[in-house]
């Protein structure tokens, strides 16, 4: 790769691990994806309607990893639906397994980049919210670019939310909760923190505890819940 390939590479949010699939979970991918899963291609503008068979409010979560929260939130609530995106194959079809196991017809699932999603994919003002939960921190100073939350990427969430919708992020990484929270409030024009200027959220009860955040409380770590509603 030239030196100028390199300079003007997309930057990912995200580092792509294939990972190995489980019988169940390529089962999943095989018997499951036809039902629950949107083979999404940029520039495809998806059709909430169509695809819920509803017009309910649609919930977007960036980055679900294994599912099982996602899962729970849909399942504790019929009358929304969810929109799961993730990259990582072994964590879909997980979910895609959890689906069918809770029995879930409010939830449907991708497998590709959240902001290429959020650029092309999302009608304007069509979400009625987007979480955010435990993103990778990059916490390295070199590769803070790369973290998901940036002033580009706020934009994005500001077109694709509806007027007094959520944009809701958790992490445990507090340099990140700082860097999350100085983001979006230099967006003032576009979100207004539910929690009044400079303050973090508490945890709300529609967010369900997982085990990594349960395990990191019992070790002592903090977590940072940031609530901002669209204007």
């Amino acid at each position: 790769m030239s030196e100028s390939d390199k300079q003007h590479r997309k930057i990912r949010s995200y580092v792509l691990r294939e990972g190995r699939l489980t019988a169940g979970q390529q089962r999943a991918f095989d018997t499951l994806w036809p039902q629950f899963g949107i083979d999404f291609k940029p520039g495809q503008t998806l059709d909430f309607p169509a695809i819920f068979g509803n017009a309910n409010p649609v919930i977007l979560e960036i980055g679900f990893g294994n599912g099982a929260s996602l899962a729970e939130m849909a399942e504790a609530n019929p009358d929304q639906s969810y929109l799961g995106v993730e990259v990582h194959s072994p964590g879909v079809g997980r979910l895609l397994l959890d689906i069918e196991e809770r029995g879930l017809s409010n939830l449907r699932v991708l497998r590709h980049d959240a902001v290429e999603l959020l650029e092309s994919g999302i009608a304007p003002a069509t979400l009625a919210g987007v979480y955010l939960f435990f993103p990778d921190p990059w916490h390295k100073k070199k590769h803070h670019k790369r973290r998901i939350l940036q002033p580009a990427m706020v934009r994005l969430l500001a077109s694709a939310i509806r007027p007094g919708g959520i944009f809701h992020a958790a992490t445990d990484w507090e340099h990140y909760a700082e860097q999350m929270l100085e983001v979006l409030s230099e967006c003032r024009e576009l979100f207004e923190n539910t929690a009044g200027p400079g303050n973090y959220s508490p945890r709300p009860e529609y967010r369900p505890i997982t085990k990594f955040e349960q395990r990191g409380a019992r070790l002592g770590h903090g977590v940072w819940d940031l609530i901002f509603r669209r204007r």
